[in-house]
Parts: structure tokens; C-alpha cells; sequence
């Protein structure tokens, strides 16, 4: 439960400071300053400005909107087809059908994030959208895994024979039975892949393949700081706080959430 609590209070932060950055930030990220560049940590500029004279806590403001915006869209992409692949796979174990997808699964996975959104950019160019798109390409498998997984688990049980002595279809059964019992599984997972999709994203923009300039991103403010650490380590370590922060927050969340909504656990700590 402490780690449910401390993980939500850092996600809670960072998700604030995304949400004001659509309204206010200290500084405009796009205004150039020249004469006050690569300025410490101040009463000016809290977390200080880099090789441009842009404000850093601005900067990181603005990139926690981006890389959260990314990272929902992506594991929403994996959420709205991975779940529904996954829960038809269930119905038609052994089938045709349920192959075709733990293959094509197979396949994605063999292919990661950063080796997929070079083969989108390299057709479409580098941008935020490709950057969404691989990763949510490759959130896919991971939840028709997940879901078909527990699916199955759960088909052979009393309550899902009944429901077919009653005449309900696979579909409806999938909907309303299946689906409410997996949903503490797939909210877990979600976060999980929320915070994977988090460090996808700066890993794709450190290399130039996320967002572009001039939108700031945690991922590209590190790269363009990579010279200049051991002159103004700032430049390096608030972005890079941001990410392991973020991230060690949402894993804090995913941990408290399958402790508090598994049964199991519940009923061994009880």
C-alpha cells in the first residue's frame, strides 16, 4: 500500500505539471535567450537554462505533456486491439483463427519498439505520431497475450458453463464475464506499459526519432546535453530525474494496484 501511495504521489506530480504546462509555464520553451545560457539552478530559473537560454523546468514541463500524451495513446492503441484479438483468440482455442494471431504475435515481438519505428520513420519520417504508432504496434501482442491468457483460464469455470447452458454466445459471455474478471490483470498491466511506453518515447526522441524540435522531449533534451554534461550537469540530470522518477512512480503504482486488486495476495496478507 506504500508503494501504491508514494508511486501515485509522484505520478500525480508529473501529471500536473503536464496538465498545467497546456495553460502556463514559467518561460515560453520556444523563446531563444542568448546572454542567459547555460545559467545553474536560480531564483530566475529554478532548474536553469540550457545552450539556447531556455528555461529547463519549462522544458521538462512541457516534455512530461508529451511523453504522457505519447505513452497513453500508445498503450491505448495496445488496450483497444490487443484486448478484443486476445479475447476472440480464447473463444476459438486451438483454431485457425487463434494461430494466425499468437504468430502474428510472435512476430511483432520479435520486431522491439526502436527497431519498428525505424522502419516507420524511415518510410514516413521521424515524428511524434510514428512514434506512437510503433509503440503501440508493439503494445498490441502484449495485451492479446495477457488476455487471452487469463481468458482461457477462466472459460473451464462454473460460472462461464452456466452462462452457456443459458444461451449466451462466446462474444457476450467474453464481454460480460470474461472481461470484468481480467480487468484488475489488464489495469496493472496498462500501468506497466504506461511506464515502459514512457521510457520508449525518450529513448526514441534521444535518438532523434520522436518529437521533433522545437517541442520539447525528456528523451532529446538529454542528447542534446550529452556534451555539455560536465559543464552544466544540470542540463542532464533534471531531464534525466524526470524519466527515473516518472517511471519508478508508475512501477510503485502498477506493484500497489496487482497487490490491492489480486485476491490471492489479499487473501495471504489477511
Amino acid at each position: 500500500m506504500r508503494g501504491l501511495l508514494v508511486g501515485g504521489a509522484l505520478a500525480i506530480v508529473f501529471l500536473a505539471a503536464a496538465l498545467l504546462s497546456l495553460i502556463w509555464t514559467p518561460y515560453d520553451v520556444e523563446a531563444l535567450d542568448i546572454a542567459a545560457k547555460m545559467q545553474p539552478p536560480g531564483g530566475a530559473h529554478w532548474f536553469g537554462t540550457d545552450h539556447f537560454g531556455r528555461d529547463i523546468l519549462s522544458m521538462i514541463m512541457v516534455g512530461a505533456r508529451v511523453s504522457i500524451a505519447v505513452a497513453l495513446v500508445a498503450v491505448g492503441i495496445g488496450i483497444g486491439l490487443g484486448v478484443p484479438l486476445g479475447l476472440a483468440a480464447a473463444t476459438r482455442k486451438g483454431s485457425a483463427f487463434d494461430e494466425i494471431i499468437m504468430r502474428s504475435n510472435d512476430l511483432i515481438f520479435a520486431f522491439p519498439s526502436l527497431l519498428i519505428a525505424v522502419m516507420i520513420t524511415a518510410v514516413f519520417g521521424p515524428s511524434a505520431l510514428n512514434a506512437i504508432i510503433a509503440i503501440g504496434i508493439f503494445n498490441i501482442p502484449v495485451f492479446a497475450r495477457l488476455t487471452r491468457g487469463a481468458a482461457l483460464s477462466l472459460w473451464q469455470r462454473e460460472f462461464i458453463l452456466a452462462a452457456r447452458v443459458a444461451g449466451k454466445g462466446p462474444a457476450r459471455i467474453s464481454v460480460e464475464h470474461i472481461l470484468p474478471n481480467i480487468a484488475n490483470l489488464l489495469i496493472v498491466q496498462g500501468t506497466i506499459q504506461f511506464s515502459l511506453g514512457i521510457l520508449a518515447e525518450a529513448g526514441l526522441s534521444y535518438i532523434g526519432l520522436g518529437v521533433q524540435p522545437p517541442t520539447p522531449s525528456w528523451g532529446r533534451m538529454l542528447a542534446d546535453s550529452q556534451t555539455l554534461a560536465s559543464l552544466a550537469p544540470h542540463l542532464v540530470l533534471f531531464p534525466g530525474f524526470a524519466i527515473i522518477l516518472t517511471v519508478l512512480g508508475l512501477n510503485l503504482m502498477g506493484d500497489g494496484l496487482r497487490d490491492l486488486l489480486d485476491p490471492r495476495i489479499r487473501r495471504a496478507r489477511s
